[in-house]
């Protein structure tokens, strides 16, 4: 166990313990829910552009995808660029019409969000139970590689590197809330892209630059360096897939849509997409590159999703290692917090303060027990995904993807229709989630492909054209909600400040 690296992570996981602490004993502006769940709707551009990157680039970013660049070469590394629009699309459809109606209905959730379109009980539980179930999945992903990064660089067993990591994300995020999760997740953001440049320049510096490694990765396999991979792994029709699974699809991902409820006004919106698009094609290019880089200075490696935390113990000195492992480690941490802190609010928020306690007709919970039952739900979920990931899968990437293709076959429609076709109905998003859930989860289980295609694609077709036709086999929304949503979808005036909104 080396000290010159131990140190450094110690110091970074306390810091951020420190900073949850610190954010903890800050004054309370407007009712708790609202500030533990949301950060009372407060951040800025540049916080909103690092908190969503720091959210998508996770451990299938830093850990998983770097892997996948490992095994299948430079192909891989073009194929993970159609990730860089990400930020741009999530904010640029959601966005502004989310600040806004979420401030006229006051929503803390996403789940609030499609309460107010569609007034029906069922669409929020059914939505509610399929968050839950693909969050522990891809939290489950990131436990795993928190522990690898932890065991390759310490010499720790999986299971203490896991405790160790899990501990340290559960605590900040329970104890500091939403306005933790950004805080640290903009701290995170910067620890990963300065860590992903230093390790570039430090893996191209070890093997003699770009041409030389290009070469020497075509005397491993030509593959490598084709666009479409050893034994054209890369087809078409998978990089079709691809291009729905982690860009156009994103937009139905729960975690980063929320963002588009807590941002402070139009101009916090308008910089974070620029910002979040620039910072994301850095990470993207870099993380991926390194890893596909990395096959030729550790050829024989066995477990591919360790080759960022070799890399960085390779190819820099002991001190700036322990440093920069923070980059990784801060990707993982960043996606963690966001789900965990989205987990306890569609528990606590969305179904037992909204259904049981206001069905039940007792006196509603004071803001003490909701507080305790808001942390406690907290590190009730992460306890279990903790469990959960005590016997990890050697690639972590397609455990990762197969939650992603769940949660937008969920989603998508419902959202992104439910704001810009004023005919959509509850019916018609009922009948999306369950058509889409049901297709992707028969098709992923028994790994048809439609066409050569991921399951995700056929799943999104099915999933819209159940939402159209039970849209239009039942009856139009009620004015209320024509009111609300706007025929067109973008009837709405600039979000204001929150305290403008307040006033």
């Amino acid at each position: 166990m080396n000290l010159a690296l131990i140190v450094p992570l110690i110091c970074y996981l306390l810091a951020m313990l420190g900073l949850g602490f610190y954010l903890s004993r800050r004054p309370t502006e407007g009712n708790f829910v609202e500030d533990y769940f949301l950060g009372n709707r407060s951040m800025g551009g540049f916080v909103l552009a690092m908190t969503m990157v720091a959210t998508y680039a996770s451990a299938s970013s830093f850990i998983g995808g770097p892997g996948a660049a490992y095994s299948l070469g430079l192909g891989w590394v073009l194929l993970a660029m159609i990730q860089v629009p990400t930020v741009w699309l999530t904010l640029g459809v959601l966005g502004k019409q989310f600040a806004v109606i979420a401030r006229r209905v006051n929503a803390l959730t996403i789940n609030d969000m499609l309460y107010a379109r569609y007034q029906s009980p069922l669409v929020v539980v059914l939505a509610a139970l399929g968050l839950l179930a693909a969050f522990i999945a891809t939290m489950v992903v990131q436990f795993i590689g928190g522990a690898r990064l932890l065991e390759t660089v310490t010499g720790l067993p999986y299971q203490g590197g896991l405790i160790i990591f899990a501990t340290t994300v559960m605590l900040y995020t329970l104890i500091g809330g939403f306005r933790a999760v950004v805080v640290t997740d903009a701290v995170q953001g910067i620890l990963m892209l300065i860590g992903t440049v230093v390790l570039l320049v430090g893996v191209l510096y070890a093997g003699g630059g770009a041409s030389a490694m290009f070469s020497a990765l075509a005397d491993i396999d030509s593959g490598l360096v084709s666009p479409r991979g050893p034994d054209d792994f890369l087809s078409s029709s998978f990089m079709l897939s691809f291009w729905v699974l982690v860009c156009f699809g994103v937009i139905g991902l729960p975690h980063s849509a929320v963002r588009c409820l807590a941002y402070k006004d139009s101009k916090a919106m308008h910089k974070g997409i620029i910002i979040g698009t620039l910072v994301g094609a850095l990470l993207m290019f870099g993380m991926h590159f390194a890893g596909a880089l990395g096959r030729v200075l550790i050829p024989e490696l066995t477990v591919p999703d360790k080759v960022m935390p070799t890399l960085i113990l390779t190819v820099l000195p002991p001190i700036v290692a322990g440093l920069f492992l923070a980059g990784p480690m801060a990707a993982i941490m960043s996606t963690i917090d966001s789900q965990l802190i989205q987990a306890s609010a569609t528990i606590v928020k969305d179904l037992y303060l909204n259904y049981v306690s206001r069905k039940s007709g007792h006196t509603p919970p004071s803001p003490t027990f909701i507080k305790r039952a808001s942390r406690l739900v907290t590190l009730a979920v992460g306890v279990i995904v903790l469990f959960a990931a005590l016997s990890p899968p050697d690639m972590i990437i397609w455990l990762n993807l197969l939650a992603f293709g769940a949660l937008q076959a969920i989603f998508f429609w419902p959202l992104v229709l439910g704001l810009y076709w004023w005919r959509g109905t509850a019916t018609g998003a009922l009948a999306s989630m369950l058509v889409g859930a049901l297709s992707y989860g028969l098709l992923a289980t028994f790994d048809i492909k439609l066409f050569g295609l991921h399951a995700i694609v056929p799943s999104l077709a099915l999933s819209g054209l159940a939402y159209v036709i039970g849209s239009l086999l039942s009856p139009a929304p009620c004015a209320k909600v024509r009111a609300l949503f706007g025929k067109s979808g973008a009837e709405h005036p600039e979000p204001r400040a929150q305290h403008e909104t307040n006033t």
